[in-house]
């Protein structure tokens, strides 16, 4: 069956690069003078510079011409999925979606293969999830993501037809702890940025991982999620790679926080509106977050960096 990848950021185009190794892909660009600036140059220069594109990957902003393929990877951002797919949803219905992105819905607290059956529910839904990095795997470098889907059947036929060279798939039917992971993940890399900005040390940083790691398991356990699948490359995988790397715009976002500098505000960064859409959701159910709240009180400027790491310290002494 043949693959499509929607979203020409960097994620997608390191797919889109990544699976043409397999036969041809189709790489879908909403900017129409874009997609022909990168299918006659070769390049996604904004995005992936220094980076050929294969000669059996074809660009367009033809959504239609897109969605011929049977499977679809969905590299767009968390908070514009649902609006991708509504504005989509004819070209969409009947085809395999693969969501490729990390994050709770703002507005519905949703990870993604929930948005998607949410607005289309007869579809077949699946999330690639894991410790990646584009440029990575746009260089052919190894890379292994968790790939998760309901379906187990699905699930495999994906493993197999996704899996390159480079790209080495684990999957799993866990798509709640897959989804969890993958968001809460970045709100921690927020929080471990902003301890080594601010100058506090690498030892409070493992530390601040170990407990956003605890956070990451009490909320996915609480959905009813797997403890493991936390354990594995969409968990503790990806929450290794994010919260020690300045490669993470997450991280980045925590460096400028802690170090009190501004950052661009055209730069995408997932977990600041997964932190908010977490701290909400770790209120309705009751559940102790405190790393969450806090990434929340300084992104809304509720906390300097000092208060909040005076605040976490004088947290109640407890058993780990």
């Amino acid at each position: 069956m043949s693959i499509s990848v929607l979203g020409s950021g960097a994620f997608g185009t390191a797919l889109a690069i990544s699976l043409a190794g397999n036969g041809p892909v189709t790489l879908w660009a909403r900017n129409a003078m874009k997609a022909q600036a990168m299918q006659d140059s070769r390049r996604n220069g904004t995005r992936l510079p220094g980076v050929e594109l294969p000669k059996n990957l074809l660009i367009t902003s033809n959504i239609g011409k897109a969605c011929e393929s049977g499977v679809l990877l969905l590299a767009v951002p968390m908070q514009t999925l649902r609006g991708a797919l509504e504005q989509h949803k004819d070209h969409l219905t009947g085809k395999t979606l693969v969501a490729c992105c990390k994050g709770i819905e703002l507005d519905s607290g949703l990870g993604p293969v929930a948005v998607i059956q949410e607005v289309l529910p007869n579809v077949s839904a699946a999330l690639l999830t894991g410790p990646s990095f584009a440029a990575d795997i746009a260089r052919g470098l190894p890379t292994a993501l968790t790939l998760a889907c309901n379906d187990p059947a699905q699930g495999k036929a994906l493993q197999e037809q996704l899996t390159t060279a480079n790209l080495r798939l684990y999957r799993t039917t866990d798509t709640i702890g897959a989804e969890i992971g993958g968001a809460l993940k970045n709100v921690m890399a927020i929080a471990c940025g902003a301890v080594i900005g601010a100058g506090l040390g690498d030892s409070a940083r493992a530390a601040l991982m170990t407990r956003g790691y605890a956070e990451m398991q009490r909320l996915a356990l609480a959905s009813g999620a797997k403890s493991e699948t936390l354990a594995g490359l969409s968990g503790f995988g990806d929450l290794t790679l994010t919260c020690s790397s300045d490669l993470s715009r997450n991280y980045r976002l925590g460096l400028s926080i802690g170090r009190e500098e501004d950052f661009d505000s055209t730069i995408t960064v997932e977990g600041a509106a997964t932190a908010r859409a977490v701290a909400e959701q770790a209120q309705r159910m009751n559940l102790d977050m405190p790393v969450t709240l806090t990434v929340t009180n300084l992104l809304d400027q509720r906390l300097t960096i000092s208060e909040a790491a005076a605040h976490l310290l004088k947290r109640p002494l407890k058993e780990e």
